[in-house]
């Protein structure tokens, strides 16, 4: 008797249960959903920022002689008392473009950089790696990746390399930070 009515309580018991998985959906069709909905959301967030990017200004130019360029900017920067900033990345990063554009349209940003320093976009892409003067600098974008900034003095001598992600707010920089960071870069006369 023992035997039956353990038995017919095991019987009720998985019915029972295999009746609660059909009603549930399986774990595959869950996890279907939710990649799903991660796959819209990342589409999305792509096609959002590809239509930033090509709104913004696209500061590097890939066919400039780079070294040249900086040398020119060494005698320049040597006339009027100006240290070098070096804005190194390329039009394919979008933090790059949210940079320029944050310094081109924050007054404040503009006045400081302008006053104290000659501007430079180092171009880094597959059209020009800019290899050699990547080199001369120790090569910042491989240990920070971009945008990252390399400060020469009035002399070009480097004097900081600045990972860029510590000025980032939200998805995109902070003002107070940025501007500190300009202000303790200016040239010491």
């Amino acid at each position: 008797m023992k035997k039956l009515i353990l038995t017919a309580f095991l019987g009720l018991s998985f019915c029972a249960f295999s009746q609660e998985l059909k009603d549930k959906p399986d774990g595959r069709e869950t996890d279907k959903a939710l990649l799903i909905k991660t796959d819209h959301a990342e589409l999305d967030a792509k096609k959002k920022a590809a239509e930033e990017k090509a709104r913004l200004p696209k500061p590097y130019n890939p066919n400039a002689d780079a070294e040249k360029d900086i040398q020119n900017l060494i005698v320049k920067a040597k006339k009027e008392k100006k240290n070098i900033m070096i804005q190194a990345g390329g039009n394919w990063c979008i933090w790059c473009l949210r940079f320029n554009q944050f310094v081109q349209t924050t007054p404040e940003l503009k006045e400081i950089v302008d006053k104290n320093y000659e501007y430079y976009h180092l171009n880094f892409s597959p059209d020009n790696k800019n290899e050699k003067v990547f080199a001369k600098y120790g090569n910042p974008g491989d240990k920070f990746g971009y945008p990252v900034f390399i400060v020469l003095d009035q002399n070009g001598k480097m004097i900081h390399v600045q990972n860029s992600e510590v000025l980032e707010e939200g998805k995109g920089y902070s003002l107070e930070k940025t501007k500190e960071f300009f202000k303790q870069w200016t040239p010491k006369s």
